[in-house]
């Protein structure tokens, strides 16, 4: 999927539970999967921990073609900056990250300044995290 997520796509979206508390987190990954059902924990099988997922509402319907929901799941990857501070992501972020403080049900989120190679984002400066110098 797209790491572009549009309120159309998640305009069924009743609640989002999170594993791992987002105040924590400066960034998690979003994407639209398909499930099987509108809520429960899904199934996760992807390199990294899931750290949150949306739940939809009674009126979202499943897809006539293979039986599924879109719902979206928020992740993170070994080397994601909450695990590898200094790692790949040390400047940056990948392209599907978004600040958590941001997301709401129905609500896409929005990248971090730091996600588009700017100052450090208010998250950030709440968490106390820095840019390197360079």
């Amino acid at each position: 999927m797209s790491a572009l997520i549009t309120p159309d796509q998640i305009a069924h979206e009743a609640d989002i539970v999170w594993l791992e508390d987002p105040a924590d987190l400066d960034y998690v990954r979003q994407v639209l999967d398909r499930l099987p059902r509108r809520a429960g924990v899904p199934a996760f099988h992807r390199d990294g921990r899931m750290v949150g997922y949306a739940i939809l509402g009674p009126r979202a319907k499943a897809s006539r073609a293979s039986g599924t929901y879109r719902r979206r799941v928020f992740w993170l990857a070994p080397h994601d900056r909450d695990r590898a501070p200094t790692g790949a992501y040390v400047s940056g972020a990948p392209s599907e990250a978004v600040d958590p403080r941001t997301l709401e049900p129905k609500v896409p989120g929005h990248k971090t300044q730091r996600s588009e190679g700017g100052p450090p984002s208010e998250a950030m400066r709440e968490l106390g995290i820095t840019l390197p110098k360079g």
